[in-house]
């Protein structure tokens, strides 16, 4: 082949594989209305009685008779798609956000989500992040909704732009960390597995590197790992920390991003934010440090084991309880 007729083929590639995604979109989209009006149907006849539990079987013995080569209508599925309907009985929102997720995400969630606003949050942040069916099972397992829920009551209150990016704690489970690892080990790790951490974090960060060197003076700095994020359009400075947060760690991240402020920030950027990760913290004295904070900081404490569900549920509930307290 010529080399002066590969951009051409190339953009004949392009085309197929354009259309190819639009053809998958549009059948997905497709299947999901059908599930979600299969399931009315039957959850309407259920509700009217004039169905028993035995016809769910019958009416999946009549597809497979009738379209002996079709899959996905055996009776299990007929009843997770009546669930299907239970849980989004709104048509409208059919036609939107749902249709965005494959069948597999959804029976997902319905099956692994206790309420509906932690569903509702999962499915918003798998079709914003993209998350494939694994990627899914891994933040729920995590327990992302509660974790993100916790943190957003612990974000200072004048920095408001970094509750929902942020969280009270990651899970760094994909590392397999020791028990007495150090800092080093750590930050090795966390970029020898970048992508996990990524999802972790969430993908509108963008890494920028590791050890990354500021020059102040005659002195070289280095910022353990540096990440821009997109929809903040912020520098993000990680600082790792092995043992509990003391509050002179702030002092050194400040100093960090006053250097990748005035040195690195383009003019359109909005000011640099610092997380520092620390092994453990103390809320009250997390509270103290960050009162008189200058720049955007976030102390976060990471796990290097997935937290039990319902240890972080327990929490949220205690969150809400004393929120509730608060304002009664």
């Amino acid at each position: 082949m010529a080399n002066n007729l590969q951009p051409q083929f190339t953009e004949i590639l392009t085309l197929i594989q354009t259309a190819q995604q639009k053809v998958l979109t549009t059948a997905n989209k497709e299947l999901i209305q059908l599930y979600w009006h299969i399931g009315r149907y039957i959850s309407q006849r259920l509700a009217a009685s004039e169905w028993g539990k035995k016809t769910i079987q019958q009416l999946a013995d009549f597809i497979q008779t009738q379209e002996p080569g079709i899959k996905g209508f055996e009776r299990r599925n007929l009843y997770r798609m009546r669930q299907f309907y239970e849980t989004y009985p709104g048509e409208e929102i059919v036609s939107s956000l749902l249709t965005q997720l494959s069948w597999t995400h959804h029976s997902i969630l319905i099956s692994r989500c206790k309420t509906q606003e932690e569903r509702y949050f999962y499915l918003n942040l798998a079709a914003t992040e993209r998350y494939s069916t694994r990627e899914l099972d891994r933040q729920i397992n995590s327990g992302i909704y509660e974790r993100t829920r916790l943190a957003d009551g612990k974000i200072p209150t004048q920095q408001p732009q970094l509750a929902g990016v942020f969280r009270d704690s990651y899970v760094l489970d994909f590392l397999n960390l020791p028990p007495d690892h150090s800092e080093n080990d750590l930050k090795t790790a966390l970029v020898r597995c970048l992508k996990d951490f990524i999802l972790e974090l969430g993908r509108d960060f963008t890494f920028l590197g590791e050890e990354y060197r500021l020059q102040v003076g005659s002195s070289d700095f280095f910022v353990d790992l540096l990440f821009f994020h997109r929809e903040l359009q912020s520098l993000v400075a990680f600082e790792l920390k092995v043992d509990k947060f003391k509050p002179e760690y702030l002092g050194q991240l400040e100093f960090y991003l006053e250097a990748l402020d005035r040195d690195l920030k383009k003019p359109h950027e909005n000011p640099s934010i610092g997380v520092l990760l620390c092994r453990d913290k103390d809320d009250e004295v997390v509270e103290y440090a960050l009162s008189r904070a200058l720049s955007p900081t976030v102390v976060a404490e990471y796990e290097t084991k997935l937290i039990p569900k319902e240890t972080l549920r327990r929490k949220l509930n205690e969150f809400y309880e004393r929120f509730s307290l608060g304002n009664g």
